[in-house]
């Protein structure tokens, strides 16, 4: 049994004709997504907005540059206190961790820190 439906052949009158031709060219617009502007209408939320509501574009936009600020100042610390603020705050080791691997005293890691994370506090 063949899958496909019967095709019945009509005769309508021209201006039927046309209307029908111009229903079937507006029902493949509608199935076809616009694409034409890199943007897909999915991407509108109920609001009538580019991005849904629950996105915050400014809160990402200020972290980021929060993020570029932060970099910068690190950028102007002395490269040990570079590493210790890298390793204990991006890497999360623990001052004992870091003065056995170095052969320092914990406390010694720890006033290290404290005195790049005030120091990186005026730069910021």
């Amino acid at each position: 049994m063949s899958s496909q439906p019967n095709t019945v052949e009509i005769e309508v009158t021209d201006d039927w004709g046309s209307i029908l031709v111009d229903l079937d060219r507006q029902e493949y617009n509608n199935d076809h997504k616009e694409t034409r502007r890199h943007c897909s209408l999915d991407a509108f939320n109920l609001d009538d907005a580019l991005f849904p509501s629950d996105v915050d574009v400014l809160r990402d936009i200020l972290k980021a540059e929060d993020a570029e600020r932060l970099h910068s100042a690190i950028a102007k610390l002395e490269p040990r206190q570079q590493k210790l603020i890298r390793q204990v705050f991006f890497e999360g080791r623990g001052y004992t961790d870091i003065a056995r691997s170095e052969g320092l005293d914990e406390s010694a890691v720890r006033h290290a820190t404290t005195r790049a994370l005030k120091k990186l506090k005026k730069f910021l």
